[in-house]
């Protein structure tokens, strides 16, 4: 996993509330256990028509949502089955964020996972992130993971909620195995006490 840093960029509207992890990547694209190609089959059955050819008043089929990096969604985002290949369609696509006003629980879990940074904004500031996207759709908002801080283009920002343990390990780049090996030297003392320990116990029974 590469570090998340601080970044800005252009805004990929989709403002559907309820959008399951089953539009996000349909069951039939579940059986490869890579993660490539999967940007080209995220939401597909929206993105396609029958015969393959892009349907052009979809979103992601604009030219300005294929140089974004964050999503802006509808309420309760990732609902459904638990596919961790949601979010790797998600960021195989480019993105690195998605807001909404919330985001079903295991998917939340799996995007913290795979470097997707679920932004949880209050209502009013997802409103209001919508109007100037309206206003202008090449704005930019800026997204600080390591201040947990959202900005919208109008230079107004909020906090956004990330537990500490996943904020590390995106921050430092790596996931709970890498977070764990870098305290190899820590984990070896402590096993070496306890061995200890126990030898001095089973002596003294």
């Amino acid at each position: 996993m590469e570090k998340f840093t601080t970044f800005e960029s252009s805004v990929a509207v989709l403002p559907v509330d309820n959008i399951d992890t089953d539009q996000i990547i349909p069951a039939r694209f579940l059986k490869t256990i890579s993660k490539a190609g999967l940007g080209d089959q995220l939401f597909f059955d929206w993105r396609y028509e029958a015969d393959g050819s892009p349907k052009a008043d979809f979103v992601l089929n604009n030219a300005q949502a294929k140089s974004a990096q964050v999503l802006l969604a509808g309420d309760n985002f990732g609902c459904g089955s638990s596919r961790e290949h949601a979010p790797w369609a998600l960021t195989q696509f480019g993105f690195k964020a998605v807001i909404s006003t919330s985001f079903a629980d295991i998917f939340k879990g799996n995007s913290l996972k795979n470097s997707l940074l679920p932004v949880i904004v209050p209502r009013e500031m997802h409103a209001k992130l919508m109007e100037q996207l309206k206003s202008n759709p090449l704005a930019k908002v800026s997204v600080d993971l390591a201040s947990q801080t959202l900005t919208l283009p109008d230079g107004s920002t909020c906090q956004f909620p990330v537990d500490a343990f996943s904020r590390t390990c995106m921050l430092e780049g790596v996931d709970e195995l890498g977070f764990l090996l870098k305290h190899d030297i820590e984990i070896g003392a402590f096993e070496a006490r306890a061995q200890g320990a126990l030898n001095t116990l089973s002596v003294a029974l």
